[in-house]
């Protein structure tokens, strides 16, 4: 009987290639939208993912990675007095705004500051330049994808950032976050000065050889008035995000987080994976980007089952006297129900393969030009499969209701 499936399908081929088309068109959409949260939702996460830290000391009204309040450098040391703690280094995280001599746009950043001779935290996928610039001020490493954003060309393009000059020194590829604001990696004193520009800074006006008035910044040194003031070492009074902390061999992670709850006033700490999950478990859940993709995803469940659904019916409806005729000859329902079914897998799997070898090709093309991961993992691949043969199969019983109730004496009617 499988030479009648096939026949069935394959007899009128414009209607096969819309029955395709559709399931290809659910297949994408399903993946893609599957691709974009698994992605946007682990994108969230790199920073935390990519760190050596076994555990992070965090405020105790932290809501996610980036989404916490600042705690006071003087832990640090606190910290590393603690036993079981083999290093502890801080992170600094920052706002900032970004301009491009000579243009109008503003663009937000997220300034990340680490020690670049840190063992905790070290810059990944590096593609140009070199961590070891970082120790000069005001210097950065962007991710590839943020040049068009920045109005940059690369390595040795300037800005500013908070009216504080700033260098691209290096750049990284798969290192942007897609619910964050661009990402620029630096030393823990260059992320210090650009948050604590607003602090160090005053206005001077005067008047210019038109007689309008001129206002410009300056910062005020030791030594003179100069435009730009030098960066300073992390004190203890300072403010940072988080601290990263690195366990002796053989600590046991959970009684190292309760002395240092214990130790450490108003602090949370937490696993490097506690951490991480928090901060996917946070945009996937507390925020609509979960609801709405699944939405889509589920949208293209219900287009799939539509028109296959409809193809199927209307193959059934052209047959129904070769399929009286199959009755007359003594075949079962059971037999017919195969025909049927055996028709929907074989959509399916002619509709699944050019459907994922599509999204296979935007996700390299929107990791390559947009810096959006949408991650198609083997397990998405396998689970968007089954969806698809469950999508066609269970259409199929539309058209099953139909042969079931097919009257062989419809054959010998005229």
């Amino acid at each position: 009987m499988a030479s009648i499936a096939r026949k069935n399908l394959l007899e009128d081929i414009p209607r096969f290639l819309v029955a395709q088309a559709g399931i290809m068109f659910a297949v994408t959409l399903i993946t893609i939208q599957t691709g974009i949260l698994e992605g946007f939702t682990r994108s969230t996460a790199l920073v935390v993912d990519n760190s050596k830290a076994d555990i992070l000391v965090s405020s105790n009204q932290v809501v996610n990675f980036e989404l916490t309040l600042p705690i006071p450098a003087a832990l640090l040391e606190e910290a590393r007095a603690v036993p079981g703690v083999e290093i502890a280094e801080p992170l600094l995280l920052g706002s900032a705004r970004w301009t491009k001599p000579g243009t109008a746009d503003i663009v937000p950043m997220r300034p990340i500051g680490f020690y670049p001779d840190g063992q905790l935290f070290r810059l990944w996928n590096l593609t140009a330049g070199d961590i070891d610039r970082l120790k000069d001020p005001y210097t950065a490493i962007v991710d590839e994808s943020s040049l068009d954003t920045l109005n940059a060309e690369g390595v040795g393009d300037t800005g500013q950032m908070n009216s504080l000059p700033a260098t691209i020194v290096g750049l990284t590829q798969g290192t942007q976050s897609t619910a964050s604001s661009t990402f620029a990696f630096m030393s823990i004193e260059s992320a210090k000065a650009y948050a604590t520009v607003g602090l160090t800074s005053s206005v001077r006006c005067r008047s210019n050889p038109d007689g309008e008035l001129d206002c410009s910044t300056v910062y005020r040194t030791e030594d003179s008035e100069t435009g730009v003031p030098p960066v300073k070492p992390l004190a203890i009074g300072d403010a940072i995000t988080h601290i990263l902390i690195k366990a002796e061999p053989g600590q046991d992670l959970e009684a190292l987080t309760q002395r240092l709850e214990t130790v450490l006033p108003e602090v949370r700490v937490m696993t490097r994976e506690e951490m991480a999950e928090m901060t996917r478990s946070y945009w996937k859940s507390r925020t609509g980007v979960g609801f709405i993709l699944g939405l889509g995803a589920g949208l293209g469940v219900i287009v799939g089952v539509a028109i296959v659904g409809q193809i199927l019916y209307s193959s059934v409806s052209d047959r129904l006297k070769e399929y009286g005729t199959l009755k007359a000859m003594g075949a079962s329902d059971w037999t017919l129900y195969r025909i049927v079914i055996e028709q929907a897998l074989w959509m399916s799997v002619l509709g699944y393969m050019p459907g994922m070898a599509l999204c296979l090709g935007v996700s390299v093309w929107a990791e390559a030009s947009m810096g959006v991961t949408i991650l198609i993992t083997p397990v998405t691949a396998i689970g968007v499969l089954g969806i698809t043969v469950a999508m066609c199969v269970g259409s199929a019983f539309f058209a099953i209701a139909k042969v079931t109730r097919v009257d062989p004496a419809a054959v010998f009617r005229s």
